[in-house]
């Protein structure tokens, strides 16, 4: 018997091709979130962040999340350098309306809440910015096809999209470039009128409990001339976890 007859029918179902009306992008972007979806996320993740001047700065964080899109919780710790251990983001994200935000420094020993004029700054010394960050669910957004294109040799639908009234962004709009053998979304350019602000790139996809995942993100600040690449391992899906592990006491443990 070969491995993948092995594998449970529910994964081979969420690997086979699935079809979505290629005239319809919100309906391309449900899928891409329905192929993503699962109750908890779980991931350590390197990340090499290289400024303009090619020097490199490595640091390491874990990531846990609970819910669905739209509704869901996550929490992101660094564990190194010894510099930034402790430092913990809190994300609580909202169906109808933006994101609440938390930070713990531990050298300060206070919680700071990220205001909302504050969510397009670089999230402590990275690419990321707080919003990049948050989780982006499909009915903040109205979607529209944009044509069709490739990312390295694979066809992709490319979607423009924009926040609705009642999502604060600094993104003005977003072109996604999803492949559509998989649904999976593998590049974001995001815009704040004509001026790209930021590049994320969705690389090495792979199966991981009948769920494509990146393995590497490399996110490309084009106003600083820098990137970041975040390698992700030991990623695991649908994991037991408890709401009183997403709250602001629980930050600083």
């Amino acid at each position: 018997m070969n491995k993948t007859s092995l594998l449970p029918i529910a994964a081979m179902l969420a690997l086979m091709p699935r079809s979505a009306p290629a005239q319809d992008a919100r309906q391309i972007m449900i899928e891409v979130q329905n192929r993503t979806r699962s109750q908890t996320e779980y991931y350590e993740g390197s990340l090499e962040v290289i400024n303009s001047n090619q020097k490199i700065t490595k640091k390491r964080w874990r990531y846990d999340r609970l819910g669905t899109y739209g509704n869901s919780k996550s929490a992101l710790r660094f564990v190194a350098p010894a510099e930034v251990k402790g430092v913990a983001l809190l994300v609580i994200n909202h169906p109808d309306r933006s994101s609440d935000e938390w930070m713990w420094i531990p050298a300060q020993e206070r919680h700071r809440r990220i205001a909302m004029q504050d969510r397009s700054t670089r999230f402590f010394g990275t690419d990321f910015s707080f919003e990049d960050l948050e989780e982006r669910d499909v009915d903040q957004y109205e979607y529209k096809l944009s044509g069709d294109d490739t990312v390295d040799d694979a066809p992709c639908w490319k979607i423009v999209s924009h926040p609705k009234d009642g999502k604060a962004s600094q993104y003005t709009s977003s072109f996604s470039w999803v492949r559509k053998d998989r649904f999976f979304l593998v590049r974001t350019d995001n815009f704040n009128k004509d001026r790209l602000i930021r590049q994320i790139v969705y690389r090495d996809v792979e199966s991981i409990d009948g769920i494509w995942t990146a393995r590497t993100v490399a996110v490309l600040d084009k106003s600083r001339n820098s990137q970041t690449l975040l390698t992700l391992d030991k990623v695991k899906y649908n994991l037991p976890m408890r709401d009183a592990d997403f709250t602001r006491e629980n930050l600083s443990k």
